[in-house]
């Protein structure tokens, strides 16, 4: 009974070092699983918030300038594929692309001095650069989360902790590529 009593109590105190190590471990991936999940619906409503708001703005531009229609068409697939986008990376490549079709219709409603002059186009206007800087805070929020989770993934004893229960890197948002150019705007003046 003696020669299993001291094995035995071994066993029971590496059991109890395990566990202080790993349940705070694994409690802290927890939390920072749903800050990461919390932070991404931000996101997601946000974006959601400006493919609201595009429809309005869209249709208060078809009305001054009827002609455009490539302009508005872009801005139609373009919301449509992030509504239909899952996931950060696919979601910033949308989003991109709707920033470019969004920006090559306010060169358009330069020609347009009374769509600019429209009150309800203004303050479509005014909310949707709003809408852009609330998405911006909302990207950098769940840039920071995701980068507290990956390190906490990437350090000891996380890591061992991430292995045995699966917590794997989350997926940054990041802008695409194309982001990284100005776009080109031609005013078709030759200036």
């Amino acid at each position: 009974m003696k020669k299993l009593l001291g094995p035995l109590t071994i066993i029971i105190v590496l059991l109890v070092i395990l566990g202080i190590v790993f349940v705070p471990s694994y409690n802290k991936f927890v939390n920072l699983e749903e800050d990461v999940d919390a932070s991404y619906a931000q996101v997601e409503n946000q974006l959601q918030r400006r493919l609201d708001l595009i429809p309005n703005l869209v249709s208060t531009v078809k009305g001054y300038a009827s002609h455009e229609k490539e302009v508005i068409a872009e801005i139609s697939d373009a919301r449509a594929k992030l509504s239909g986008a899952t996931g950060p990376a696919e979601q910033a490549a949308a989003d991109t692309e709707l920033s470019n079709a969004l920006g090559r219709l306010l060169v358009v409603v330069e020609n347009y001095p009374d769509l600019k002059a429209n009150q309800n186009f203004t303050q479509l206007m005014d909310e949707l650069a709003g809408t852009e800087n609330r998405i911006g805070v909302a990207r950098k929020d769940y840039n920071d989360v995701v980068s507290q989770f990956n390190r906490q993934v990437k350090r000891f004893p996380g890591k061992l902790v991430a292995s045995i229960f699966g917590f794997d890197e989350k997926e940054y948002f990041q802008a695409n590529e194309a982001a990284k150019e100005a776009p080109k705007v031609d005013f078709g003046d030759g200036k």
